[in-house]
């Protein structure tokens, strides 16, 4: 069945190379094979009427709420609330799950949904059942693919236009005047996916038994914590419960809606089988049976998350989930990882039909994104952007789009940077630069004498040394980010003689560390993203020509993230996170998280209320007081007045340099998937894509 499309020019978005800047340590797994997914027979569920393309809505109950995610300069009116799409009278579900009803194995359709189920208008139409979506991940710490398109449940969320939160677990939230107090009331009657109640117990117990136990929480949540002091959770009654803060929380809703925000709720009644409070001898002997160090590894081994292994939703498949399908053959377990359709899933469309759609989601797991670009282009994979979507890919699949096998996604930038370049500012003069390597490294625009590539490729467009900025367009942009360097950023105007003539000539002259030694210095690269290595290999010409040599280092992610939070590295790079919502992804405007940042010691130190890491430069410290300021202020415009503040810091001291903006996005999904839009945005830690789209909803056509 051919899929229709209005095919949109892509050369007129900017393209975003898919980075999650989260989940590190994880376990190595083998090469991917060739199999295909194992999938039923699609079945036409009952239909009605073509729906008309929007975005999901929530429940009548649950009220939009606006949110400034996309900064503009005049303020706009609170948006009226979203109309909801109207609930069904009766419920279906798939062939598969009624023939375990008709056996006894499931109670009714109707028993097994809330009371009052979130309601999902199609983005095309009423979909089929049945079917797997085939996608893939790369290497050991791959898992935000995993978050972002079967993991994307948290209490509120985005909708897919990243204008608006909406409820999702939570069918309705209220916000204290004074910003303080955040009512939750759950949606009756959801049930976690071995069928017991998801009520506000689950949230009490994370805070009683896991938040304030010191042996499984070393550090509080950044997250539920304002002006260094840890929220608290009380009940209500059995659908509600309240977060409440002693100083405002500015941003709670927000982070609630980040990619893997999720992650804090727990199935309470699985999670005390592995907690001495409820299971004393129990847990004890597991411990033992397993040669486990303490209890808190066995809880964090099958309910939380284990340093060097990962989050036990995807490694246990025990685990009760609410995700619309349930883990069965675990990540790291071999060359495949698949969800299945979890049958107590809370979700309907307009006619009635539980979801999902598709019976299962199924990964598979490989060492090169080559695998993964052979599998698309064989029709082995459904839906993917992240990953395959490269500059390089781009004129063949873009052949095959013209041969209808293909079709192409469109993305929106989420990022203001195809690249940053991060030298590690080590404030104790232990790294190659000393106290701090601006005198020492150049900060050279790249490439504007070259051509900016192969345009039907996509390829990045050359930019002049950016200081970290949000996307053009943005309110938040601050008067100094943007310079336009010809040579070497000089501190204070002080160059050496000898460097200023170095420049001026082209000459290659040694740049010198403090101790007299000439300045080398090694970039270390995520090893799977070609084009990232392909730059850093063509910025090390650029850097060489002013006397500064590097060795250009691929590594396995895990390993990269790894080093840069225990700040072993020299030079590294990443995308442009924060690109919309600055306030959200700060993490290239000042030192805010220790597992991807430019001063890793200083976010430690941030991290840790300074018991750990090191202390950093008092305009640092400034960086750190403002952005504590906007956490606890619940006015949005204020909000935006203290980030404009941030930036100019960080324009000013030029913490990390910019090596281009970012081209034309894609991605490819196959002519008979459905009910994925044409036009989305770009993911990362602060948006969640494809999971704002609710995957929930797609299906194949057959």
């Amino acid at each position: 069945m051919e899929r229709p499309r209005d095919h949109r020019l892509v050369t007129r978005r900017h393209f975003l190379y898919l980075s999650a800047a989260s989940v590190v340590g994880l376990v190595a797994t083998a090469c991917g094979g060739d199999a295909p997914a194992t999938s039923t027979t699609a079945v036409q569920p009952t239909t009605a009427a073509r729906q008309p393309t929007a975005a999901p809505q929530p429940t009548a109950i649950g009220q939009p709420v606006p949110t400034g995610a996309r900064p503009i300069e005049q303020p706009t009116p609170p948006p009226r609330p979203t109309a909801a799409a109207a609930a069904p009278r009766s419920y279906k579900e798939p062939p598969l799950l009624a023939e375990q009803v008709k056996q006894g194995k499931l109670p009714p359709v109707e028993q097994r949904l809330p009371k009052e189920p979130m309601v999902i208008a199609p983005n095309d139409k009423v979909g089929q059942y049945g079917g797997a979506w085939r996608t893939g991940l790369v290497g050991s710490g791959d898992t935000p693919w995993l978050s972002r398109t079967i993991g994307y449940e948290s209490l509120v969320r985005w909708d897919k236009d990243w204008k608006q939160l909406v409820p999702d677990l939570a069918r309705k939230f209220e916000v204290s005047p004074d910003g303080k107090v955040y009512t939750f009331t759950l949606r009756e009657g959801i049930k976690w996916s071995d069928g017991q109640p998801f009520t506000a117990d689950d949230f009490v117990f994370w805070y009683e038994d896991v938040v304030l136990n010191p042996e499984l929480t070393k550090a509080n949540p950044s997250w539920f914590t304002t002006a260094g002091k840890v929220g608290k959770v009380e009940k209500v009654d059995q659908h509600t419960f309240k977060m409440v803060f002693e100083q405002p929380h500015g941003t709670l809703l927000k982070r609630l809606a980040m990619n893997g925000a999720g992650l804090f709720i727990i199935p309470a009644h699985y999670a005390k089988r592995f907690h001495v409070k409820y299971n004393r001898d129990g847990v004890e002997k597991m411990v033992a049976d397993q040669k486990l160090a303490d209890w808190a590894a066995l809880y964090h081994k099958m309910a939380g998350v284990t340093q060097g292994i990962g989050d036990a939703r995807w490694y246990n498949p025990e685990l009760p989930t609410l995700f619309g399908w349930a883990i069965t053959s675990p990540y790291g377990a071999g060359t495949r990882m698949v969800a299945q359709r979890n049958p107590y899933y809370w979700k309907v469309d307009t006619a009635g039909n539980q979801l999902p759609y598709l019976d299962e989601v199924a990964y598979d797991m490989v060492n090169e994104t080559e695998v993964l670009t052979l599998k698309a282009l064989n029709g082995e994979i459904e839906m993917m952007d992240r990953h395959i979507a490269t500059p390089a890919n781009k004129p063949v699949f873009t052949d095959n789009q013209g041969q209808g096998q293909l079709p192409l996604l469109h993305h929106d930038p989420g990022q203001h940077e195809h690249l940053h370049r991060a030298v590690q500012l080590q404030p104790q003069g232990s790294g190659p630069a000393g106290d701090h390597p601006e005198p020492e490294v150049p900060h050279r625009p790249v490439a504007r004498d070259q051509p900016a590539g192969d345009h039907r490729r996509g390829l990045r467009r050359p930019g002049a040394a950016l200081a970290g900025r949000p996307e053009e367009g943005v309110a938040l942009l601050p008067r100094a980010a943007r310079h336009a360097v010809p040579g070497v950023q000089r501190r204070q105007g002080q160059p050496t003689a000898r460097r200023g003539r170095a420049d001026q000539e082209g000459r290659r002259r040694p740049r010198l560390r403090p101790d007299g030694k000439p300045l080398q210095m090694t970039w270390e690269v995520v090893g799977n993203n070609q084009p990232w290595i392909d730059t850093a290999n063509l910025i090390k010409k650029h850097w060489r020509a002013v006397g500064v040599d590097i060795n250009v280092k691929p590594e396995e992610r895990a390993l990269r993230q790894q080093r840069v939070k225990a700040y072993e590295h020299d030079v590294t790079n990443w995308g442009g996170d924060g690109g919309i919502d600055a306030i959200l992804g700060p993490y290239w405007y000042l030192a805010y998280a220790s597992f991807n940042s430019f001063a890793p010691g200083w976010a430690l130190w941030y991290e840790n209320d300074g018991k750990a890491g090191e202390e950093p430069t008092p305009p640092a410290k400034r960086q750190m007081e403002l952005y504590d300021q906007i956490q606890i202020t619940p006015d949005d415009g204020k909000q935006k007045e203290l980030m404009k503040q941030l930036l100019d810091i960080a324009a000013e001291q030029f913490w990390i340099m910019g090596i281009s903006l970012p081209a034309n996005g894609y991605g490819i999904v196959k002519n008979n998937f459905f009910n994925v839009p044409e036009q989305m945005f770009a993911s990362g830690q602060e948006f969640s894509n494809p999971g704002a789209t609710m995957p929930e909803q797609y299906f194949i056509a057959k």
